[in-house]
């Protein structure tokens, strides 16, 4: 198995079942809250014997139902006795609600990830104000007060409204633990501006042999003495950043940013990974999203862990990694929890056609998910893949009955689109009239490739799953790519 893997699934199951005690350097988490979208969940064992994959309902805002009851049960029989009565307390208080339901939820997998943690790691959890508060006091129960680092503020930037009831609200808050006092870390340095170096230079009290200026510097842990240092290694070696990161949002013209709604800064998964862990360590990102923690770990030559309840989220690393870095799973990471089989498929299928259609996409090299789905709205567009500079064309996943009116509606959302070809993927075998009606859409002539192609493709599910793949020119100057990287052992930081 690779040092690198990608699982599709709940997360207290796959930290459960696949990651081992204190394996784990370090441990980012932006677990989602109050977005309203609900998910489902497949996971299947990597061992392919079963057919038979298990779907969990898993709703990003966690109402209190029966499933939050048996969690909350769950934690008073296995976690410590501190953490039950904290528990307790935190029912009696809030009472059975959504927040509670919430902090049950987080409160089970924070016990989990303690345990895969090293005694050496650390954990960083990003939260808004809506639940800071509360998880802060239940990481000082499950980590230890003493184990408290820091509360940084991330202070991004955007534009600023006159609001009628309060202040513009402008930052998140991540909270910093270690597993233990001897927690790795490396202080992240800045550049000093022109300002505090002129300020820094009023300071001189001495000038040593070489006719250097020197001020007097703390001398670091414990009572060692102050020492003199020259000022210009001072400026050479950085200045050291404070709890507060100033570090801009995502603006909607960057080359990093991917269409995911909830995507975070590189900038900022570069200041916390190069901060708490070293070249080799192990990184590990429970609700990873579009990916940035992955992307960043592999860029600052890490090993990474990624969960993801999502197809949509995991079919987007996917790109982003290949784009990112050309790399792809099975050949240079391990991507667990997607079917691997027709039965698979149609379990999938079975459950959730919007996971069913995220993954069908990602059998598509280089398709990525048309937005992000939501119940009752279609387009008629499930994925795009572009070609020929700027040319596309859609995909269209089907999980139910298809005839030839399906056909008929691709052609009319192609001709709507001015896409130059279409896809239909389906999980049933095509009709001889579906057939004959995508061949009487005609051709698209390349001219870059000078070849012509099917202007409608019909793919069945095994068939993508048996290897086979559409009939397009080559993927060129894809849309919203993610910027490729060239690794480096430098890395700048910009606060």
């Amino acid at each position: 198995m690779k040092d690198n893997i990608l699982y599709y699934g709940d997360n207290l199951k796959i930290l459960r079942e696949y990651i081992k005690d204190e394996s784990v350097d370090l441990i980012y988490l932006d677990p989602p809250f109050n977005s309203k979208a609900n998910y489902n969940i497949l996971y299947k064992e990597p061992t392919g014997e079963s057919s038979r994959a298990q779907i969990t309902a898993f709703e990003d805002t966690w109402h209190w139902s029966d499933d939050a009851a048996i969690t909350f049960q769950e934690i008073t029989n296995i976690a410590s006795p501190n953490v039950v009565e904290m528990m307790l307390a935190f029912k009696q208080f809030i009472g059975t609600n959504d927040v509670m339901a919430y902090l049950t939820m987080m409160c089970i997998r924070l016990i989990e990830l303690k345990r895969v943690l090293k005694e050496t790691g650390s954990i960083y959890l990003h939260c808004d104000p809506t639940a800071s508060h509360y998880l802060k006091i239940l990481m000082d129960t499950i980590f230890g007060k003493s184990k408290f680092r820091n509360e940084i503020v991330w202070d991004y930037t955007f534009r600023m409204m006159d609001l009628p009831k309060f202040f513009n609200r402008k930052h998140d808050i991540i909270l910093f633990y270690a597993k233990s006092d001897d927690n790795y870390f490396v202080m992240p340095k800045t550049e000093w501006s022109r300002e505090e170096i002129i300020e820094t230079r009023k300071q001189k009290v001495h000038i040593d042999g070489d006719g250097d200026e020197c001020i007097w510097m703390p001398g670091g842990k414990g009572h060692s003495k102050n020492k003199l240092k020259k000022i210009k290694d001072i400026i050479k070696e950085g200045k050291a950043i404070s709890d507060v990161w100033q570090i801009p949002v995502i603006s909607s013209s960057a080359k990093e940013r991917l269409g995911y709604p909830t995507q975070k800064p590189e900038a900022l998964l570069e200041t916390i990974i190069n901060a708490s862990s070293n070249k080799g360590d192990v990184v590990l990102d429970p609700f990873c999203g579009c990916g940035t923690s992955i992307a960043v770990a592999q860029k600052l030559k890490r090993k990474w862990i990624g969960i993801d309840v999502t197809h949509l989220a995991i079919n987007l690393i996917k790109l982003r990694m290949n784009e990112m870095f050309k790399i792809k799973p099975k050949t240079d990471y391990t991507v667990i929890g997607e079917p691997k089989d027709l039965d698979g498929a149609i379990e999938l299928a079975s459950q959730n056609r919007y996971q069913f259609q995220w993954w069908s996409v990602s059998l598509i090299e280089n398709a990525r998910p048309y937005q992000n789905k939501k119940k009752g709205s279609d387009t008629g567009i499930d994925g795009i893949v572009y070609f020929d500079g700027d040319k596309k064309a859609i995909i269209q996943v089907k999980s139910g009955h298809v005839s030839v009116k399906d056909i008929r509606d691709l052609g009319h959302v192609i001709d709507r689109e001015k896409a130059e070809i279409g896809i239909f993927i389906t999980l049933e075998e095509p009709t001889a009239p579906m057939k004959k009606e995508a061949l009487q859409k005609g051709f698209y002539k390349s001219d870059v490739m000078g070849k012509d192609y099917l202007k409608i493709q019909i793919l069945t599910t095994k068939k993508l799953l048996e290897g086979k793949i559409p009939d397009i020119p080559l993927q060129i100057d894809i849309f919203k790519k993610a910027k490729a990287v060239i690794q480096s052992d430098t890395h700048a930081l910009n606060l």
